[in-house]
């Protein structure tokens, strides 16, 4: 019997971890929801979600030293997941309301407001991802994803320059504008929608997740 992969969804304050809990376990991982150091260090994957304003998120994630396990975890190849602000405080910087603050800057870019009729974006909507994604890889081009934001990464700014390293695939989605949807990046990927309430197709993304671990 195959070992079941150890998962950690990093509780900083500002995630839907009980929803992340019994998604990743429907998807075969072992799964421990804790805001301890050490304990995300040491798990096969960390998953880390986040609801609400982007500052807030980062000063609860700094506050639970969130920033030191995820700069960590990557500098060793360790994979890390983020979903939905967890994915955009990835980035460089978010704007909000005028207010601007840093992100993680793992990848260059700014999170700004969605331009669309009705914001936020709040329910299922499709993604264009790669032929070759390794997230969505078994998934159809028509499978809906579950989207709540009203702020989203519009640019890709990251370019690859060495041949020897393989370029990010990066899926995008369209609520008024294009988006970035999702990133896969070496041991580091993330979705801007919710796996966790998307259904079987969710289900089957996480299992692509946890096959790579």
């Amino acid at each position: 019997m195959t070992e079941r992969k150890k998962v950690v969804v990093f509780d900083y304050g500002f995630g839907n971890v009980r929803s992340a809990e019994r998604a990743l376990a429907r998807a075969g991982a072992e799964v421990e929801i804790t805001g301890d150091y050490d304990t995300a260090m040491n798990a096969d994957g960390l998953l880390v979600p986040g609801v609400g304003a982007f500052a807030a998120c980062m000063t609860g994630l700094r506050k639970a030293r969130g920033d030191w396990v995820v700069e960590r975890r990557l500098a060793g190849g360790r994979p890390v997941m983020g979903i939905c602000v967890g994915m955009q405080i990835l980035f460089g910087r978010g704007i909000e309301h005028g207010v601007e603050a840093e992100g993680l800057d793992e990848w260059p870019g700014t999170v700004g407001p969605l331009k669309a009729d009705v914001v936020p974006h709040m329910g299922w909507n499709t993604v264009e991802a790669p032929g070759d994604s390794r997230l969505f890889a078994g998934l159809p081009a028509e499978a809906r994803y579950y989207f709540v934001h009203s702020y989203a990464v519009h640019d890709w700014e990251l370019r690859t320059t060495n041949p020897a390293m393989a370029a990010p695939r990066v899926t995008w989605a369209t609520h008024g504008e294009r988006f970035v949807a999702a990133v896969e990046n070496g041991p580091l990927w993330a979705t801007q929608f919710h796996p966790e309430k998307s259904g079987d197709a969710g289900a089957q993304l996480l299992t692509n997740w946890i096959s790579t671990l």
